[in-house]
């Protein structure tokens, strides 16, 4: 007896299909080498809410790469990780709405569990005021960099 075919939306996907290319996070959308991050936290904006902290710095790649760092006061190996996964998820989630060519650092501040929901919000909003924040310091003084606190 054959069963009816199912439906794609009530079909999960087998485990071997690759992510649709717009949701995939590719190594080439990656922050990877040391001097990379140093470069970021030196020279870039940073920009500061509740959860996030995020520094960027325009890079010459036409698409936005991210990196993470997740300090041990996040908790154990375990907890670290799943807060990266939930950062990367935020990322692949909201990357055709962050502006194109930044190398993007993010830090989230240590609290209570952060929620993909709460990480989308603040990653799109921050992001959002970054083009701005990078004309103003290619252009003025030293102060330029400072750092813009959007806590709400």
């Amino acid at each position: 007896m054959a069963t009816p075919p199912a439906s794609a939306s009530s079909e999960p996907r087998p485990p071997d299909t690759p992510p649709s290319p717009a949701r995939s996070f590719p190594r080439r959308l990656r922050l990877v080498a040391t001097r990379d991050f140093r470069r970021v936290m030196r020279q870039g904006v940073r920009v500061v809410d509740r959860r996030l902290v995020i520094w960027a710095l325009p890079n010459v790649l036409g698409f936005t790469r991210l990196g993470l760092t997740v300090g041990r006061r996040h908790g154990g190996a375990v907890q670290r990780n799943r807060v990266k996964r939930v950062l990367r998820e935020a990322f692949r989630l909201t990357r055709e709405r962050l502006p194109a060519g930044l190398d993007l650092l993010v830090s989230p501040h240590p609290g209570p569990r952060l929620t993909l929901a709460e990480a989308v919000e603040s990653l799109a909003r921050l992001a959002a005021g970054l083009p701005e924040r990078l004309r103003a310091r290619m252009g003025a003084g030293p102060r330029a960099g400072a750092a813009r606190d959007l806590r709400s």
